[in-house]
This record gives structure tokens, C-alpha cells and sequence, in this order.
């Protein structure tokens, strides 16, 4: 592992992958050195794109926060684990799939632009997607899911569980972390073993990093090469490059804050860099 500053991966890198909470934004504004390293990026013509696990938001809507942070970028170099949700229906035949939808509005609209009808909790369905933590009433609806799942596994009903956003937990400030989406499926998953396992164990389809689809979205979206992944997680940025096959990057503005000696070579970055400042 090199540590390195970002006029390293400018100089030396066509194509970048970036991720966007805890690397370019939290909850407070822009991370400090972002503004400065997206106009690098834009004076450089080189091509980019941002790589976000955020299933609680259309591209559209991603672009507006980070605008509102002083991040002039637009929606088209933005890929979301959203939109990995219509080839998944398509590829499995679930277009027309009720569905429940954990998340806000934008959650909904993307599983609904795939082709699943979302219904409420209290309805039949026949997937459950878990995009995000927001958006519902929190223990609830999970005491409902939950008690709906028992019911309709107890009576060997086929339920299809998907989580767009594999994240455990995201950064909201310098020292403010969050539970998101992946943590959700993680307490379900173990509920659900409580009842079933070890003869049945039933568990989400992952779609966001480090899963290769939203990597391969990201980058067919240019034939620039060399390419380079910046990220904050081991787990999902760093590990999803290298699985990939691109150079990764790891900034410790977000959830990471150091890399161990005994790091599995998979999770290991090529780079760290302190943080996007120059």
C-alpha cells in the first residue's frame, strides 16, 4: 500500500470511479479537498463517474445534494445501486412482482420503473427490497415484515429478498456514523435463521459494491483505461475494485480510518491517501 496524494492518481489514472458519502459529501456539505478535487477532474477532460451504493435516490436527486454541497455534478455521471433493480426483475422475471419497498419515495420510483408494483406492508407481496433506512416507520414496519415473512415461509410461499444497498453503516459527519440498508438485512437475515435454520437459510441478493454488477455499469460507461476506484469502506469500495480488477484507493475522510498489517489482500487498497485536499 502506497500513501499517496490525489495529483498521484490525476496524473497517472484516464478513468475514475468515485464513491460519494464519506468521499465527496456528508450530512454537513462537501468533505474537505472535494470541490477542489471535482474541479481538478473537470479541468483534466478526464471522464468519471460516481459509484454510490444509495438506493434512496435517483441520479437526479443525488445530483441536486451534491450541488447543494458546492459539487458541480451532473446526473449522467452518476451510478446507483437503484438502477441495478431493473435488470435484476428483468433477468428473474419479476417485472410485475408486488413488492414492498423499504425506503423513501425514490426508492419506490426505482422499483416501479423496473416494473414491480409496490405495495404497502400490510399487503400480499412477493418481494421484499430493502433500499434504505429512511423513509418508514422504523421498528413497526420491521415488526410487521417480519411477522409477515414467518407466515408466508411457514406456508411455503416463495418470497424473493433484495438489497440494492449491501452498506452496513455510512459516515453523516466527521465523527458521525449510521446504520443504513445492509444492516436492516443483516437483522432480518438473523430472524429468519431463528425460525429456519439450519435446514433453510434465507438471504438477500446483494447487488451494490463490491458486487461486480455496479462496477461493470460503472465502467462501460467509458473505454477510458487506466481506471481507479476512490473509496472510504474495505468491505465494499476497496474490495469491489480490486475484484474487479481496477486500482482502488482508499481516502480516510469516511468510515476507515487505517488499514491493518494483517488486512486480507483483498480488502487491501492499492493507495491511501489522507483525504482529497491536495
Amino acid at each position: 500500500m502506497e500513501h499517496i496524494g490525489v495529483e498521484h492518481l490525476l496524473q497517472n489514472y484516464a478513468y475514475f470511479l468515485i464513491d460519494a458519502f464519506g468521499v465527496l459529501i456528508h450530512a454537513q456539505g462537501a468533505v474537505p479537498g472535494a470541490a477542489a478535487f471535482v474541479d481538478a477532474l473537470h479541468a483534466s477532460g478526464k471522464p468519471y463517474r460516481i459509484l454510490s451504493n444509495d438506493a434512496s435516490r435517483l441520479p437526479s436527486a443525488l445530483s441536486h445534494r451534491l450541488q447543494t454541497a458546492g459539487l458541480d455534478i451532473p446526473a449522467e455521471r452518476i451510478v446507483t445501486s437503484g438502477m441495478l433493480i431493473d435488470a435484476y426483475l428483468r433477468a428473474h422475471r419479476l417485472n410485475g412482482a408486488r413488492c414492498v419497498v423499504l425506503g423513501p419515495d425514490d426508492s419506490s420510483r426505482y422499483v416501479a420503473a423496473a416494473g414491480g408494483v409496490v405495495v404497502s406492508a400490510q399487503s400480499d407481496f412477493e418481494m421484499l427490497v430493502i433500499c434504505d433506512e429512511a423513509g418508514f416507520p422504523f421498528l413497526e414496519t420491521l415488526d410487521l415484515i417480519i411477522s409477515r415473512l414467518y407466515r408466508k415461509l411457514d406456508q411455503k410461499e416463495t418470497v424473493h429478498l433484495l438489497l440494492p444497498n449491501p452498506d452496513l453503516i455510512f459516515t453523516k459527519s466527521e465523527h458521525l456514523y449510521a446504520f443504513t440498508s445492509g444492516s436492516i438485512a443483516v437483522l432480518i437475515e438473523a430472524a429468519l435463521d431463528l425460525r429456519y435454520a439450519p435446514h433453510h437459510r434465507y438471504r438477500f441478493v446483494r447487488l451494490g459494491k463490491p458486487h461486480d454488477a455496479i462496477f461493470q455499469m460503472g465502467l462501460q460507461q467509458s473505454g477510458a483505461r487506466p481506471a481507479v476506484m476512490i473509496g472510504d469502506q474495505l468491505q465494499t469500495d476497496i474490495r469491489g475494485a480490486n475484484d474487479a480488477g481496477i486500482d482502488s484507493a482508499l481516502v480516510l475522510t469516511g468510515v476507515t480510518k487505517a488499514v491493518r498489517d494483517d488486512t486480507p489482500v483483498q480488502l487491501c487498497p492499492r493507495y491511501i491517501l489522507p483525504s482529497l485536499a491536495p
